[in-house]
């Protein structure tokens, strides 16, 4: 009995979590197209000429899409032997976020318009179309990101610091009949400047307010380049350890393992 349990979900695995099959491949292209499908009901239904005329078939077919995919998700659920690890990661996560607006909107209206978070469920195209290497690789900028936040948060702090002194200045010499109101809102000047956004609602008139503004956007361009070098550097010294992202591991459904790898550095399954 064990034997076919163990049988059944590992066909069932290797139809839901893996391409490399005809089935696999017909069973994730069958579910791209409901997820296009759903997106597209929920976009229609936002439009107020169509909610008026189509808006109980709108209402049906987002409950009908909301329970297949429900059904794919306890699906998954049993296909992993570990399902709380397959819950906590990144595509459990995405999965779930996918069904839970549509049952929220029974308690909360207007929930229903987060179903367009199935867009990030796009993410398996990747393992579709042989491109399981890209899907690897957001795991391994993710990792390129922890590891540079110190750093970047370290630079941010200053640039804060920049602002909120330049704001200050700015807030002196200008006046507030040019929108320099309080110090708040010459921080908020300086933010938008330092940025290279540049909203014009508020100018410098004076000599003294266009030479600031002119230091601070010379600040901004030069900025720009930290937090990527930053990251640059990370993603780099990274890059010396190759991953892989196209087996999804049997227990847990996670991907991303050393090329070696012959067990889940996750839960401890054999790959």
């Amino acid at each position: 009995m064990n034997l076919q349990i163990n049988t059944w979900r590992s066909r069932l695995h290797e139809v839901i979590f893996e391409s490399n099959t005809s089935a696999g491949k017909a069973f994730d292209i069958c579910l791209l197209i409901s997820i296009l499908a759903s997106m597209a009901v929920v976009m229609l239904d936002s439009i107020a000429s169509f909610h008026l005329r189509y808006g109980r078939i709108f209402f049906i077919l987002e409950w009908a899409f909301t329970i297949l995919f429900t059904i794919e998700y306890l699906l998954r659920l049993i296909a992993v032997k570990r399902p709380l690890l397959y819950v906590f990661s990144f595509l459990g996560l995405v999965d779930l976020l996918a069904i839970i607006p549509m049952y929220l909107s029974i308690f909360l209206v207007g929930a229903q318009s987060l179903l367009v978070l199935r867009a990030l469920r796009f993410l398996r195209i990747f393992r579709i179309f042989k491109l399981t290497h890209f899907l690897s690789e957001i795991s391994f900028l993710g990792a390129a990101l922890r590891s540079s936040a110190k750093k970047i948060s370290i630079f941010m702090l200053i640039v804060i610091a920049i602002v909120i002194i330049l704001g200050s200045i700015m807030y002196l010499v200008e006046s507030e009949e040019n929108g320099f109101t309080s110090i708040p809102e010459s921080i908020y000047w300086a933010i938008v400047t330092i940025t290279t956004v540049g909203y014009g609602d508020m100018t410098p008139v004076t000599p003294a307010g266009k030479f600031i503004a002119s230091v601070i956007m010379l600040i901004g361009y030069s900025i720009i380049a930290v937090p990527t070098g930053i990251l640059t550097t990370e993603i780099a010294l990274m890059s010396r350890s190759t991953k892989r992202g196209h087996e999804a591991c049997p227990g847990c459904g996670k991907e991303g393992h050393d090329d070696n790898a012959v067990f889940c550095k996750y839960c401890g399954e054999k790959l």
